[in-house]
């Protein structure tokens, strides 16, 4: 099922100030959000029509759920919190796009912000992150958006400062 909401026209390819824009109207759109079925043991989602041929997802996130670290490759995206909270950890350097298989970390990349209702942020190509639901008792959900649609997706286990490529997943694998 995919759900539209309005979006300017543009010419150009959306920047991930566009691109956190709209997640941020969407996760207000509160007609949208409640159309999201909420299932108790695993994430739930619908695809959404985002602005200038951008992928864009609504999900629903039960207690203590999460992505496990991953990247967006080439993509820039944004994401939006509309309801609950979600914790997002992330790592501030830039990784190589390719030829590797195991880096180890510094001391000092480790970020992490907290995203309430209404709370978005938007990043750049190879943002490594996880996005998690702490929440032992309520459901998040939040509206992403990605530009160019995701060629692939990269899985990364982490143990201390050494952060491994575990799985490349693409668009057929998760659709």
């Amino acid at each position: 099922m995919t759900q539209s909401v309005p979006v300017p026209t543009q010419a150009a390819a959306p920047t991930a100030a566009d691109l956190l824009d709209f997640v941020r109207r969407a996760a207000a759109d509160t007609e949208l959000i409640a159309s999201l079925p909420l299932d108790p043991d695993g994430r739930t989602w619908v695809r959404l029509e985002g602005p200038g041929g951008s992928e864009a997802w609504l999900i629903a996130w039960p207690p203590g759920t999460g992505t496990g670290w991953h990247d967006h490759a080439e993509s820039v995206g944004a994401f939006a919190t509309a309801s609950g909270e979600l914790k997002e950890n992330s790592l501030a350097v830039r990784l190589p796009a390719s030829g590797w298989k195991t880096l180890e970390l510094a001391e000092d990349v480790d970020r992490e912000r907290r995203l309430g209702p209404g709370v978005g942020r938007a990043f750049g190509r190879h943002h490594v992150h996880e996005v998690l639901n702490e929440s032992t008792t309520e459901h998040a959900i939040s509206v992403h958006a990605y530009h160019p649609p995701l060629p692939l997706l990269r899985r990364f286990s982490r143990t201390g400062a050494v952060l491994r490529l575990e799985q490349v997943e693409r668009p057929e694998d998760w659709q």
